[in-house]
């Protein structure tokens, strides 16, 4: 089943942000904004949007009042993408040239500045204190978790808690804001909102191991990207973290972040960790994490949301690209 089919009764709703989107990101410097919109023309599965809704369906939905929570969350997101391939000298997103790639790095990090800015013009049309603070604290842990993506790459020392940490700052906490910040939007009561956080939180988790597990089991094609782009850059994720603990994968690992040639190198490696038990222990934590958001779950409210969310859930814990 594909995704869109899962919440059929928001189709309305998505097309009217996808539409406010668009109308956000035009700038008066048309490179900003031709640049803005080959980000957004590039698709994506506009997830946090998709949470941002649904769990607007828990208080007083109203879709003129939870867009903007949506919009701005989708778009703080995109800036975050933009971003990330500048650091990682990244060429493709989602089988697009990349900003950085078709501009150049500055052009990238003003219309990723720029984007963020407009995420934040957005989120003041929420007039709620608690909104504010939860948005704030998530774009500071976003920021950390930058700037430790930086310092970790090609670190084979770094710990699975160090992993964790970063990717719980990197996507986790946006899609657990994601759908608080919807639930509050629409004035849903707080012990479901704080509730749909740590639904959203389990949810983010699974869902970036399991983005870094088809970093190596899924095709150039599936990707957008080429395979084994994360260690070709230098970011360790879980399943190399696992498949380092054997000696010999470690020194060829160490062997690829010098060679004159590691487009070539990747593939013997990606083939290794396949055979071996590293993506298996990877999706069990992934699918630890997936437990852990359906027990958060149960506790919600009966609607058709919880259902959606449910199903979401189960295909990204087990989805193929």
């Amino acid at each position: 089943m594909k995704l869109k089919m899962m919440y059929p009764y928001l189709n309305a709703d998505i097309a009217l942000i996808e539409k406010e989107l668009a109308r956000t990101v035009q700038a008066e410097d048309s490179v900003i904004e031709e640049a803005s919109l080959h980000l957004l023309k590039a698709g994506g599965k506009r997830i946090r949007p998709v949470f941002v809704l649904l769990a607007g369906k828990f208080g007083d939905y109203q879709i003129d009042t939870v867009k903007y929570v949506a919009i701005a969350l989708e778009l703080i997101h995109m800036a975050s993408l933009v971003h990330d391939d500048v650091i990682d000298d990244a060429d493709k997103r989602r089988g697009q040239d990349t900003i950085k790639s078709r501009w150049d790095n500055r052009i990238a990090m003003y219309t990723g500045d720029y984007i963020f800015a407009r995420a934040l013009e957005m989120i003041t049309k929420i007039e709620d204190a608690e909104a504010h603070q939860i948005l704030s604290h998530t774009i500071v842990e976003v920021g950390l978790g930058e700037i430790e993506q930086i310092r970790d790459k090609y670190d084979l020392d770094q710990s699975l808690r160090t992993y964790l940490r970063r990717i719980k700052r990197k996507t986790a906490l946006l899609i657990a804001s994601s759908c608080q910040l919807g639930a509050i939007a629409t004035g849903a009561p707080s012990s479901v909102h704080k509730r749909l956080f740590w639904f959203g939180y389990y949810v983010g988790m699974s869902f970036q191991i399991t983005d870094d597990i088809l970093d190596f089991t899924a095709t150039a094609e599936q990707l957008g990207k080429p395979a084994g782009s994360d260690l070709l850059q230098g970011n360790i994720t879980l399943p190399v973290l696992y498949a380092i603990q054997d000696q010999a994968f470690r020194e060829k690992v160490e062997n690829l972040f010098v060679s004159t040639n590691p487009e070539k190198d990747i593939t013997s490696i990606i083939d290794e960790i396949k055979g071996s038990d590293a993506i298996e222990r990877s999706v069990d934590l992934s699918n630890r994490y997936l437990t852990k958001a359906f027990h958060v779950l149960e506790e919600l409210p009966p609607n058709k949301a919880k259902t959606a969310l449910h199903k979401i859930a189960k295909f990204i814990g087990k989805r193929k690209f």
